[in-house]
């Protein structure tokens, strides 16, 4: 513990006071004073869910560095009804999400969803603004999906660890990544128009191929060519059959339609070196596909 006189900046005190949070002040104080974080319980006589309340009070009033934690790393606690009302009773910031939550759901959170909730704000550390994003974010893509229904709580929990893992934790990052996921849903719209899928979601399987197609950042017209020569070989929309073509173009460095129509034009090209498929890796495709 330090010896010399402790020096508090006076916008942290102001914080502190706006928090109205005693816990959050006087584990401040504890921490300030050089003190580990895992002895607070025993040291200021609180319990663990007061430590963990009081911790995230100050997480949100950016009073301590992101990712402190007393819970041990990987660690996913496990919350009890008792952790949930001294939560609602001591932390003001926690009752003002749970209220919110309740609102954009349009439903009561039972007593195991509060629990989930809970652990977004003291084992994940997400600001409550933040929170809420996740959730407008997470009722849209339900929407985007076809479903009327509201997200439930375990659904947004799975998003809340991606955006975790992925250090998603100030609305700044969360509005990059919905942007970036925006965008991402309005290619994949114009990439099911070209396949002429309409009135139904793709299956995970389907999914897997779109999105790795995406990701080779191609133009549409050329994957639009793609769709074109696989119906013309198959007969119809084969999704590894296409995705052979789309490799294979990828492999020789096309990423337009125009490099494609130039190597098909070039003369003297020995057979099979342009972006039209040869007989032989036509038959080698469908071998392929048959194994599989």
């Amino acid at each position: 513990m330090r010896q010399e006189p402790l020096q508090i900046p006076e916008s942290d005190v102001r914080k502190l006071l706006g928090a109205a949070s005693p816990d959050a002040a006087l584990l401040y104080l504890y921490m300030m004073s050089g003190n580990d974080i895992r002895g607070a319980g025993r040291e200021l006589n609180l319990s663990d869910s007061r430590v963990s309340c009081a911790e995230a009070t100050l997480r949100q009033l950016g009073l301590v560095e992101d990712h402190v934690s007393h819970i041990a790393p990987g660690e996913r606690p496990s919350y009890s009804e008792r952790d949930v009302l001294e939560a609602m009773d001591n932390d003001r910031s926690f009752r003002s999400l749970y209220a919110e939550i309740q609102r954009l759901l349009g439903r009561t959170l039972n007593t195991e969803e509060l629990k989930i909730l809970l652990g977004f704000v003291r084992y994940l550390g997400l600001p409550s603004d933040v929170i809420c994003v996740l959730v407008c974010y997470c009722k849209e893509r339900a929407r985007r999906k076809g479903s009327m229904r509201n997200p439930s709580l375990r659904t947004i929990e799975k998003e809340a660890y991606a955006w975790a893992e992925q250090g998603i934790d100030t609305m700044e990052e969360a509005a990059a990544f919905i942007q970036a996921q925006n965008v991402r849903a309005s290619r994949m719209g114009r990439l099911m128009q070209i396949l002429q899928i309409r009135g139904r979601n793709l299956t995970a399987a389907e999914e897997r191929y779109a999105r790795s197609w995406l990701d080779m950042d191609m133009e549409e017209e050329l994957i639009a060519m793609a769709y074109e020569r696989t119906c013309l070989n198959t007969g119809g929309l084969n999704w590894a059959y296409m995705n052979k073509i789309l490799q294979r173009w990828r492999e020789q460095g096309f990423r337009t339609a125009q490099a494609v129509r130039t190597a098909d034009h070039k003369p003297s090209v020995p057979k099979g070196a342009s972006g039209e498929l040869g007989q032989a890796e036509l038959e080698a495709i469908q071998r392929v596909l048959r194994e599989g």
